[in-house]
């Protein structure tokens, strides 16, 4: 899309305290291959809602750990007919159960948890990108998540070069609570990622 660091800088600085929807807009109109990632955690709902309103048909990339609570399955089979998603699913090479088997779910100081992320996470995630060869990819990230995620903004430009897009950046739990309750949307607080452990700390993704 050919924008530099210093104009998403100037872009951040107009579009703080701007609707998504209206950020969302803009970046579709800029967009030849626009994506929105999910993994149906707690909120994801919101961007999902705001990206589908303004583009019906986007591909909605959700990379499956197959670690995911029955609560998290059950919201995410209401939200893809509820809101009519272009559901595209990645799922690790290896099955959980054969995972299961030989190296379980290693705690973060081991030295097979990075071969355990690799596996569930950032192999399809990859996968899926270069599948789709996004320009634009919409995502959930929210400033306060985590210390790298305090670094980025509601624009940001990923390694590969793909404008990220974060529309509710800025927004508190308070506030998404309030948009969800004002457009009678769903959420699901039981959620596991098995690569992150910690709550604040980064999965790889966004790395």
């Amino acid at each position: 899309m050919g924008f530099s660091q210093e104009s998403i800088k100037k872009l951040n600085g107009q579009f703080k305290g701007i609707p998504p929807e209206e950020i969302i807009s803009w970046a579709i109109k800029h967009a030849e291959h626009p994506v929105v990632t999910t993994n149906f955690r707690p909120y994801e709902v919101a961007i999902l809602n705001a990206v589908s309103v303004v583009k019906t048909d986007i591909p909605v990339i959700w990379c499956d750990t197959g670690y995911n609570t029955p609560n998290t399955y059950r919201h995410a089979e209401e939200l893809i007919k509820r809101l009519n998603l272009n559901i595209d699913l990645y799922v690790p090479q290896q099955t959980t159960a054969h995972r299961d088997s030989v190296m379980g779910i290693p705690q973060i100081d081991d030295p097979k948890h990075a071969e355990f992320t690799e596996q569930v996470k950032l192999e399809p995630f990859r996968r899926a990108m270069a599948a789709h060869k996004p320009d634009v990819w919409f995502t959930n990230l929210r400033k306060g998540q985590t210390a790298l995620r305090d670094s980025l903004d509601i624009l940001s430009l990923s390694k590969d070069g793909v404008l990220k897009v974060s529309p509710f950046y800025y927004w508190s739990d308070t506030q998404l609570d309030a948009y969800l309750k004002q457009y009678n949307l769903p959420n699901e607080h039981k959620y596991f990622d098995p690569t992150k452990v910690l709550e604040n700390r980064e999965c790889g993704l966004h790395t």
